[in-house]
């Protein structure tokens, strides 16, 4: 069986690659068999461009809120307050579209993305993780295995999460 690519002009492969795994088309070949042949149009939903530039303002103005803060405040109660608020905002706003881009790469075709609720709760996960971590850095207490273990309960959690909503996908829908 012979599969034949025809490029859209204008779009380089490596980006056509990128765009193609999202969707697919019937087109025949030359034998007359069905192939199944990759679509140019890429499958994004209203809601997850509006996530994007939202988690992309609030990113730049929580990292510039930080540096400011580490650079201009004594380390007492109040500031480590907002200090641990501004980096659970900047690392869960800057984690989104990677987030959102393995959600994209991973999700099957049959089924719809994640709505951009899920995507910004998998992104505080990060976060919480990282806040988490930098907490119980401070008295020096945290390890390998309790890194490890703290991402592998937020990990169960959202599994335990993502499946409920999965399986009340497939009763409504």
């Amino acid at each position: 069986m012979r599969i034949v690519l025809r490029l859209p002009t204008g779009i380089r492969p490596a980006i056509y690659e990128t765009i193609a795994h999202r969707r697919l088309v019937k087109q025949k070949t030359d034998d007359d068999r069905m192939t199944t042949l990759p679509e140019s149009t890429p499958r994004t939903p209203r809601d997850h461009s509006g996530m994007l530039l939202a988690s992309l303002v609030l990113a730049v103005l929580s990292w510039l809120g930080l540096y400011q803060l580490v650079t201009t405040e004594r380390p007492l109660v109040g500031p480590r307050f907002i200090f641990f608020l501004l980096l659970m905002v900047a690392v869960a706003c800057t984690v989104i579209p990677f987030v959102r881009y393995l959600n994209v790469r991973f999700t099957p075709v049959h089924r719809p993305l994640p709505s951009s609720g899920v995507i910004v709760r998998q992104g505080v996960w990060v976060g919480l993780f990282v806040v988490m971590c930098a907490w119980l850095q401070i008295p020096r207490v945290l390890t390998l295995p309790i890194a490890l273990f703290l991402a592998m309960a937020l990990v169960v959690v959202e599994i335990f999460l993502r499946s409920r909503e999965l399986a009340h996908e497939r009763e409504v829908g």
